[in-house]
């Protein structure tokens, strides 16, 4: 039979794992958990900056989320965002970092080390900094124009004509450094035996990219394709740097759109309603990763 000493020294170890949690449950509690919840809260008011709204708060129900699926920029800023998204991000990125990676795999370190240093230069820019240095490659009497008048070909006037490519590329040159160094820690974690016994056998290099290196790290790349997303779906000071979300609504993306509401409009109450299907966005694709990692 147990002792009733016995059970109180049972449940202090059975709950023993709480003290430990409670610092970190506590941050996440005043930095995650509140905002996020404010947010929602401040979704359904008429919250603002300025003039009547301002000076008393009410709840207006879901009068914010119904003006937001009926407004036609929310349509087009989700476009938008999903296009960069897709073109920067798991597209631009992801490959671009993979093909340096790869082409980098088994060269001398010096060859790697002034390769990694030039990659790493955009990455390591600050965003802005990052922007304004695009900005004057792509403007009209920028350097990109200049070379095409060097070279007789006509000049084109990129931020205008197209500016979701500017932006895209621009992401790119930010952040593919990231990508690159996943993908050579991942590659270095190759066997080389697999591969050296691969060509022994007749395999062509083509053959063991495919049949061997992705597969092997395909964890990898999938891992790298939900931080990058993640990454590039809050993009908001390259954007607003070189293009401001125009020429009209042309590079306007769901972060440029609710800033411009909330900051620009004074409209916080409806630009907490667009911040959070930005949030949604972010989960429905966390959720799509997390699900592939697993299968």
């Amino acid at each position: 039979m147990m002792s009733s000493s016995a059970i109180p020294i049972t449940s202090r170890k059975t709950y023993t794992w709480l003290y430990f949690l409670f610092p970190s449950l506590a941050v996440m509690l005043v930095f995650f958990i509140y905002p996020i919840l404010l947010t929602f809260f401040y979704s359904f008011t008429n919250l603002a900056l300025t003039g009547e709204s301002a000076k008393q708060l009410k709840f207006v129900g879901f009068d914010n989320y119904v003006r937001m699926f009926a407004d036609p920029t929310v349509r087009v800023s989700i476009w938008n965002t999903l296009v960069f998204l897709i073109g920067s991000a798991v597209i631009g990125q992801q490959v671009l970092g993979f093909l340096i990676a790869i082409l980098m795999k088994r060269k001398n370190k010096t060859f790697r080390r002034v390769i990694g240093t030039v990659v790493l230069a955009g990455w390591v820019t600050p965003e802005i900094v990052c922007a304004l240095c695009l900005y004057s490659y792509f403007g009209d009497e920028g350097t990109l124009n200049a070379i095409l008048s060097t070279l007789g070909i006509p000049t084109v006037t990129w931020l205008y004509t197209v500016p979701m490519l500017t932006i895209i590329l621009a992401n790119v040159w930010h952040g593919t450094a990231f990508s690159m160094l996943v993908f050579q820690a991942a590659l270095d974690d190759v066997p080389k035996e697999i591969e050296e016994a691969a060509l022994v056998d007749g395999a062509s290099r083509w053959k063991i990219l495919t049949s061997i290196i992705l597969p092997y790290i395909k964890g990898t790349i999938t891992t790298n394709a939900m931080l990058v997303t993640l990454q590039t779906l809050g993009v908001f000071g390259l954007i607003y740097a070189m293009t401001g979300g125009g020429p009209g609504t042309a590079t306007t993306t769901l972060p440029i759109f609710m800033y411009n509401q909330a900051f620009i409009n004074y409209q916080l109450g409806y630009g907490t309603a667009i911040s959070l299907l930005l949030l949604l966005l972010g989960i429905v694709l966390s959720l799509f990763y997390i699900r592939t990692l697993k299968e």
